[in-house]
């Protein structure tokens, strides 16, 4: 601490004798209900931004409103809030008024009555201390006046005093000289000329001989935040960590603020003022069940603590309620904790049976996961309209279900489920539910074989191995909304069947571009029930991508002609899914099992409350998602949930495909059994996903993501490495890749050419081309033309043509299954929108007069689908026979180039060269043999008939442009 010794002056003051008991006096009472609640916090904005930022916060379980950034300092804008009352936790959302997030939901601790937090774009910590650094000019004091209230709950201050320093200064005694209603007070001034911009402390007890005998918190604490005059006054509690700012924030009755169940036989008891454990044994009294001992939380707790565990000696009853009292602290209801996210309650109520409803002309049964109600009820419903229902009580069942029958055909019938936990009664819908009333409020019974259309059985487009896959990534409406589409359903399933539609310049749109485009696959983002849009009114402007799952096994009604109608939803989407077949189009459906559209809302945490998500230590909901909630797919009822939704689309809708959203969140064995579900099914259904490492509390061993993809065979992943080495990092707009201006990326290009099976363990354990999902841009972030425009803002227009070509050219001849986001054929621009998610047609829409103008460009990726479709060697099915047949060349700096032995691999070819050439001026490259080589792919025509046969050992590549040349 220093070798200056402080200058000290003391004075006491005794304000008032000390009142002992349960409440706060009248004037602590005063006190709090006239208390405040600030936040300051911190953002900073990308180097690129063009959004006007501001915030959304929320007292926990309150309201929340906007409040604008209103300061500005060296680390970004500030932003500080009054919030009246007192409120322990404090939310808040960096958000646009059109709703862009910049992260999900984040918190900030607020029980010291202050909490300030920093923000950086695009990271979704929230961080308590400036993240780069101390840059703050922090006010400095040469004389300070600080004032120190200290309750200790055991009434014990013999011997208590304070260790106070300046920061780099020597230390120095503090007695508790006063006393008031609070408890003892230290006030002292201390003088400093070098200057005072905190103050550093330890709460101590001395003992003769030992001064350090104890500590009330083991660590350095400080006083942070002084009045204008250099004067502070806090408040401090024995064994809170807190720094009081305000004392209505400190709670001195004794209550029980916590008692859950976290085992069969244990329930974890917590209370705000620690007690002996010795002296208050006996007064805990468990009502419903006999206590067996009582012990504490932590081994090494001494015997005053707060925290302790309640052993029964029989187990206890999930569905039953508890009571629990204590002398002094009153009684508390005891909740369901850990003990349903326990393997023990896996290994008990774990059920493999039909769940949902099950419709037969003579009657439909229905069954209901809940093992925590201690009632069920079916609630039938009048009609879609009417509040007037009946209430049938459920039987109970095997391992945790409830059952009913009802007999005669029940076609049609509307219904939800309610559940009685801990006294209280809530209404869901089935998770299960397959038809749903407008807006997804309630469930309806069909009869499946009545929404199937002609033909439906027949299936026209095959697929012998997922490397022949070619996916193209589109939105429902985005493919017909456009009033130059020519299409008449705009925004509507049935608008993805209407044949040879023309948009104004004579050229083909919707399902007629795409066939004739030659692509394999057609991926929808979501198009089962979300949330965001309120179906009821249509006919007003509403957007949405539809990442916010309400009923994940019924389709999004917004896209039906009538969203009224149960049966219009699924007859439609089925009638859109046999039109694509019969065009020899599979489909691939957008599915995410990740998260929820709001947890507490959700008819999961309704009906089974605390199972279905994953939680942090502190019992919040855990977020690697950024949306708010993670759920948890190593728990058997979820992964059941989310295999048996799969295989339900896969065989009722015919789904060539699925797309799991932020499949990192996963584990392993779930996407595990989800590919051996559909193997059953279907062994060409294609399963790819997002496998991010993201921060779940989930091993990371266990995580679905793609450092374990050697785990999950036949799964794939997108390669977000061949992504950013083509076009520079999604997360930096000015970061350049290989195809605009970045030197030194060719070895991890080659690496993503070959289909990512040499990269590094570390980033991912690919074993295979078939686990790769090849990719330049997606519906996130900037559009490949878009990120173009802003890395290379000098160059032309047609210089960025050829960029975007080149980057095209890479994806159509790697390795692995290509990836096309709908549009980027025609060089797609969302006008710089990072994240349109909910941004209007005029953004999102696909624009067919933009793709009759690059008409061009259009013919050449068609080009390149043909060339990749008639050549096996860009659709290796085995690490071992692109290691045998792929051999990269010898090239210039910036030019990526390699052999294929197209007649090892019974092309009809001897060798394919492909040449990468990104240099912004022509490159010549040696090839293989001196032979009469015809060139297929020039970066302006592509495709399989020779533009040009070049004789000898040596060609020259023109800038920015691909080369693919036979023999």
């Amino acid at each position: 601490m220093g070798n200056k010794v402080l200058k000290l002056s003391f004075s006491t003051i005794a304000l008032c004798i000390m009142v002992l008991g349960t409440f706060l006096n009248p004037q602590m009472q005063t006190i709090a209900q006239e208390s405040t609640t600030k936040v300051i916090i911190h953002y900073q904005e990308s180097s690129d931004n063009q959004r006007d930022w501001n915030l959304w916060v929320w007292p926990e379980n309150g309201d929340g409103a906007r409040y604008e950034f209103t300061g500005e300092d060296s680390f970004g804008k500030t932003a500080e809030v009054d919030l009246s009352g007192i409120h322990h936790k404090v939310g808040f959302i960096v958000r646009t008024d059109s709703w862009d997030k910049d992260g999900g939901d984040r918190w900030i601790d607020t029980s010291s009555g202050i909490g300030e937090v920093w923000v950086k774009a695009g990271d979704e910590k929230t961080y308590t201390s400036p993240p780069d650094g101390e840059y703050r000019d922090l006010p400095s004091y040469d004389h300070v006046k600080v004032k120190l209230h200290y309750h200790r709950y055991d009434q014990k201050y013999d011997g208590w005093n304070l260790w106070m320093w300046n920061p780099d200064h020597e230390g120095q005694r503090v007695d508790f000289t006063g006393e008031d209603s609070f408890g003892k007070v230290a006030e002292f001034d201390l003088d400093d000329a070098d200057g005072i911009q905190k103050l550093g402390f330890i709460v101590r007890k001395s003992v003769d001989g030992n001064d350090w005998s104890a500590k009330d918190i083991d660590h350095d604490r400080f006083i942070t935040r002084f009045n204008e005059d250099g004067t502070a006054e806090v408040w401090l509690v024995q064994g809170q960590e807190s720094v009081y700012q305000d004392p209505g924030f400190v709670d001195l009755n004794p209550i029980i603020t916590q008692a859950s169940i976290d085992g069969f036989n244990q329930i974890t008891l917590e209370t705000n003022v620690p007690f002996s454990l010795k002296d208050s044994a006996d007064s805990i009294k468990l009502d419903g069940a006999e206590i067996e001992k009582i012990t504490p939380y932590n081994a090494e707790d001494g015997d005053l603590l707060n925290k302790v565990n309640i052993f029964t000696k029989e187990n206890l009853d999930l569905s039953k309620s508890y009571k629990i009292t204590m002398d002094g602290y009153g009684e508390k209801e005891v909740v369901l904790g850990k003990v349903i996210r326990s393997k023990e309650f896996d290994d008990q109520f774990y059920y493999d049976g039909w769940l949902g409803n099950h419709y037969q002309k003579n009657k439909t049964d229905f069954t209901l996961w809940a093992p925590t109600a201690s009632e069920a009820h079916l609630v039938v419903y009048k009609d879609a309209a009417s509040n007037e229902s009946t209430e049938i009580p459920m039987e109970k069942g095997k391992k945790g279900t409830w059952t009913a029958q009802l007999n005669g055909d029940q076609n049609g019938l509307v219904y939800t489920y309610k559940v009685k936990i801990g006294g209280v009664w809530t209404e869901a819908v089935d998770p299960y539910v397959r038809a749903a009333t407008i807006n997804g409020d309630r469930g309806v019974v069909v009869n499946l074989d009545k929404t199937n259309p002609k033909h439906w059985n027949n299936h026209e487009a095959k697929l012998e191995n997922p490397e022949d896959a070619i996916i193209y990534e589109a939105h429902v409406r985005d493919l017909s909304i456009s009033p130059d589409s020519g299409i008449e359903q705009k925004g509507k399933f049935l608008g993805m069947t209407e044949k040879n539609t023309k948009g104004t310049e004579g050229n083909a749109t919707g399902l007629s571009y795409i066939k004739k485009l030659g692509v394999t696959h057609v991926q929808f983002l979501p198009i089962f029930d979300y949330n965001s849009l309120d179906e009821t009114k249509l006919d007003q402007p509403q957007y949405n991508w539809g990442y916010d799952p309400k009923n994940y096994n019924v389709p999004e009604g917004s896209y039906s002609t009538d969203p009224a109608d149960p049966y219009k939803r699924i007859s439609d989407l089925k009638t859109m899914i046999q039109a694509l077949h019969d065009n020899q189009l599979r489909v691939i459906m957008d599915v995410v099992y990740n998260h929820v559209f709001n947890a507490n809302q959700s008819n999961f945490q309704k009906l089974v409350p605390g199972y279905y998500f994953r939680f942090n230590d502190d019992g919040t909901f855990a977020n690697g998602t950024g949306v708010g909630n993670d759920t948890a797919s190593e728990r058997k009822m979820m992964r059941k949930f989310i295999v048996d939704s799969v295989s339900y689309w896969a065989k009722e809708y015919h789904m060539d495909g699925f797309r799991f959203d932020l499949m990192g969140i996963h584990d392993t064995e779930t996407m595990n059994e989800v590919r051996h579900a559909l193997n059953k099914i279907d062994p060409s259904i294609i399963v790819l996903g997002e496998g991010w490492d993201l921060n779940t509390p989930l091993d990371p061993e266990l995580k679905a993501d793609q450092k374990n993809a050697e785990d999950m065979p036949g799964v794939a992943h997108f390669n977000d490495s061949i992504r950013d080495a083509i076009k520079g990092s999604v997360f930096d707009d000015k970061d350049k890749g290989f195809v605009n201006g970045k030197t030194g990326v060719e070895e991890i290009l080659k690496q993503g050419i070959e289909g990512g099976i040499h990269y590094p363990d570390t980033m991912a354990t690919y074993r295979d081309p078939e686990q790769v999902i090849n990719y330049a841009e997606a519906h996130d972030n900037l559009t490949l033309w878009d990120k173009l425009q802003l890395t290379n803002p000098e160059a032309d227009t047609e210089t960025l043509k050829q960029m975007h070509k080149l980057a095209s050219s890479i994806l159509l001849t790697s390795e692995g299954i290509p990836f096309i986001h709908a549009g980027q054929e025609f060089m797609r621009t969302k006008y710089g929108d990072h994240n349109s998610y909910q941004s209007p047609d005029s953004v999102n829409q696909l624009d067919w007069n933009r793709a009759a103008e690059f008409h061009s460009e259009v013919d050449y990726v068609r080009g390149l689908i043909e060339l990749r479709k008639h050549y096996q060697s860009f659709r290796m099915t085995t690490a071992a026979a692109i290691e045998k047949n792929l051999h990269f060349m010898d090239a210039p700096d910036r030019v990526v180039a390699y052999s294929l032995d197209a007649k090892a691999l019974h092309d009809k070819a001897k060798e394919i060269v492909v040449i990468h050439n990104a240099n912004e001026e022509g490159q010549v490259v040696s090839l293989p043999q001196n032979a009469a080589w015809h060139l297929l792919v020039d970066g302006q025509q592509a495709g399989v008939k020779t533009i040009k046969v070049i004789h000898g050992n040596k060609v020259l590549v023109p800038a920015l442009s691909t080369f693919v040349l036979k023999r």
